[in-house]
C-alpha cells in the first residue's frame, strides 16, 4: 500500500479542529494511561534508542533529548528536525516505501495528526499526565495524540534599528512605506506555524492585506525560526511572522530584539505529539512520549524553549507576557486543510516565491 498524505485527504478526515481534537473520527475508547514504570524503563533500555521527528527548533529539540537521556541513561534520542510540512512529507514518503524509522513525532500543524490517525498508522498512547490533567480539547478522544506545545506567530523588531515609539504595533502598521525593504517573513509552504498564521491573517484581514504587504519588498525565508535570527543579526529591522519562542529565546539571551503582539490578534498553532504503530522502538517511544508531557519536560519547554504549555503544573516564566493576557486569533486546522493548497498557490503568486 502507498501512503499519500495530502491536505485534502486530511480535510476528509476532519470536519472541525480549532484548539480541539474531538472532531477527529472516533475509533474506540481511549486506552489506559501509560505510566512510567520500572518495566517500561527496562524495556526501553533494551531497545536502547528512540527516533524523534520534530519541527521544533533544533536547539530546543536537543535540550529535550539530552534531558531525557540524563533521566534515563542507556536510551539515546536521535533528533530529526525540519519544518512541519517537510516532516509530514518525509513520513509520507517513508511509509510509502515501507520504511518505518520514526518513533515519536511532533508537528506545529495539528491537522497532520488527523491524517495519520485516519490512515491508521498512529499507536494509541495516553501519557499519565495527559489522562489526568489535560483539558479534553487538548487530547484526542481515542488517545492517539495530545497538545505537547502551543506556539504563536509574532511581529518583532531590532531595537538597534527601530525605536520603541516608532515600532509597528499591528499588522496594519506593517503596510507603512517606511518599512519597505526592511522586513523579513517566513513561508507557509515550509512552516506549519506560518501556514496556520497565513490562514488566520487572510481569514481575519483578507487577502488584500497580503497583496499590499507583498509590495513592501519583503525578504522571504523558510522556517518561522528564521525571522527572529535575521532580526538579531540586523539583516532586517522588522519581522512579520517569526515564532514567539525563538524571539523570546533570542531576546532573553541579550540580543537586540523586541516582540510585538499585534492589536488585531496574534496567530497561534497547537503542536501535538504522537507515536506510530510501526515505531521501531515502541517501548522507548512510549517512555519518551510520556516524559515529554511531565511537568519536568513541560517546564523545560517553557523555561528553555519559551513555548506555551497547557499542563496545569507548568508555570509561566516571570518577565514574559502571560498567555492569558494575549489577544489571539482562532486556530482552525480544518480551515487550514480546506484552504492550504489555495493558500500556498496564492501566496507564492503574490510574493513571487
Amino acid at each position: 500500500m502507498t501512503w499519500t498524505f495530502s491536505r485534502r485527504d486530511v480535510l476528509k478526515a476532519s470536519s472541525a479542529l480549532a484548539l480541539t481534537f474531538p472532531a477527529a473520527r472516533v475509533l474506540a475508547a481511549a486506552p489506559a494511561p501509560t505510566a512510567i514504570t520500572p518495566a517500561l524503563i527496562e524495556a526501553a533500555r533494551k531497545e536502547g534508542k528512540v527516533v524523534y521527528y520534530t519541527s521544533i527548533d533544533l536547539p530546543l529539540a536537543e535540550k529535550i533529548a539530552k534531558s531525557f537521556e540524563a533521566k534515563y541513561p542507556g536510551i539515546a534520542v536521535r533528533v530529526e528536525r525540519t519544518g512541519a510540512e517537510r516532516v509530514f512529507q518525509r513520513i509520507g514518503q517513508e511509509y510509502g516505501s515501507r520504511i518505518y524509522a520514526v518513533d515519536v513525532v511532533n508537528s506545529s500543524d495539528a491537522a497532520h495528526f488527523i491524517a495519520w490517525k485516519r490512515d491508521g498508522i498512529l499507536a494509541p498512547d495516553v501519557p499519565e499526565d495527559v489522562a489526568k490533567l489535560y483539558p479534553a480539547e487538548h487530547k484526542d478522544p481515542d488517545g492517539q495524540f495530545a497538545s505537547f506545545r502551543v506556539g504563536m506567530s509574532v511581529i518583532g523588531y531590532n531595537t538597534n534599528l527601530v525605536k520603541a515609539e516608532d515600532a509597528p504595533k499591528s499588522f496594519a502598521d506593517l503596510l507603512d512605506p517606511k518599512w519597505s525593504g526592511k522586513m523579513v517573513k517566513a513561508h507557509p509552504g515550509y512552516s506549519g506555524n506560518v501556514m496556520s498564521a497565513t490562514f488566520q491573517v487572510t481569514r481575519d484581514l483578507g487577502w488584500e492585506y497580503l497583496e499590499k504587504l507583498a509590495k513592501q519588498k519583503i525578504m522571504q525565508v523558510q522556517s518561522s525560526t528564521d525571522p527572529p535570527k535575521k532580526l538579531a543579526l540586523g539583516e532586517r529591522a522588522v519581522m512579520v511572522d517569526g515564532n514567539e519562542y525563538n524571539a523570546l529565546q533570542i531576546k532573553e539571551a541579550g540580543q537586540p530584539i523586541e516582540i510585538v503582539y499585534p492589536s488585531e490578534g496574534t496567530p497561534m498553532a497547537v503542536g501535538p505529539n504522537a507515536i506510530f504503530k510501526n515505531a521501531p522502538n515502541p517501548n522507548a517511544a512510549r517512555l519518551l512520549n510520556s516524559y515529554m508531557f511531565t511537568p519536568e519536560c513541560q517546564q523545560l519547554v517553557i523555561d528553555a524553549g519559551a513555548l506555551r504549555s497547557v499542563h496545569p503544573g507548568a508555570k509561566e516564566k516571570p518577565g514574559r507576557k502571560p498567555f492569558k493576557d494575549i489577544k489571539v486569533m482562532k486556530d482552525d486546522a480544518a480551515g487550514v486543510e480546506k484552504m492550504a493548497e489555495q493558500i500556498k498557490g496564492r501566496y507564492s503568486k503574490i510574493f513571487g516565491v
